[in-house]
């Protein structure tokens, strides 16, 4: 017979596994963004649980899980990209989040009213996702948090240790960034005609004032 302790150990597992199970595809995919590699978002995802599971006990009940999960996920894929690389890319993981989320976030999609910015809607997944892979490390992941995951500044500043205007601002030059990188793609693949440009969107003409946006 199992004895008390083993018992425990047992339920905890079983309670952290029915809490975490339900965001394992959302982590491999955003761990097989960062990571360009399947065999690597597994590892990467694998050795998020077992962290997870093994500080699950410091997690506190009715905050957010999902938001907790991501933190570590974040901190096992830098301290694993620092480990691998001698001398990385000078990076910033929020700059590569704020990238992703113009393309793909669904009120920047409702957006695209010209011939120019629709264009941009014929440009492939694989097309975006080697786009994403020119932006800085930083802004990759904040990216991917607001506009893959749905994670709300707030989250996002939690997750990332930042500020919320530090957030805000990565945002807005990593989507920057994306959006001249589909750009040239779009042209240099005859989905939209040299020396086009989309009519700029309201509001993102400066950059938002970290300073000011601490909220």
């Amino acid at each position: 017979m199992p004895t008390t302790s083993a018992t425990q150990l047992a339920d905890d597992r079983a309670a952290f596994e029915a809490a975490a199970m339900p965001f394992l595809d959302s982590l491999y995919n955003t761990a097989y963004r960062l990571s360009r590699n399947a065999e690597d978002a597994e590892d990467l995802v694998q050795e998020t649980f077992l962290k997870g599971y093994r500080s699950y006990a410091q997690f506190t009940p009715g905050t957010n899980l999902k938001a907790w999960l991501f933190k570590i996920l974040k901190n096992t894929f830098i301290n694993e990209y620092r480990r691998k690389q001698a001398a990385p890319r000078k990076s910033d993981f929020a700059e590569i989040e704020d990238a992703f989320e113009s393309q793909l976030a669904p009120e920047a999609a409702g957006q695209m009213k010209n011939p120019e910015e629709e264009a941009l809607a014929n440009v492939f997944d694989e097309d975006v996702q080697r786009a994403l892979d020119l932006l800085p490390q930083d802004y990759r992941m904040a990216v991917l948090l607001a506009d893959i995951e749905g994670f709300s500044y707030r989250e996002i500043a939690e997750i990332l240790e930042i500020p919320v205007g530090t957030v805000m601002s990565r945002l807005y030059r990593g989507r920057k960034l994306l959006e001249e990188a589909m750009l040239r793609y779009a042209r240099e693949h005859g989905y939209l005609r040299a020396g086009s440009e989309p009519a700029r969107r309201r509001g993102t003409d400066a950059a938002p004032d970290a300073a000011a946006s601490g909220h």
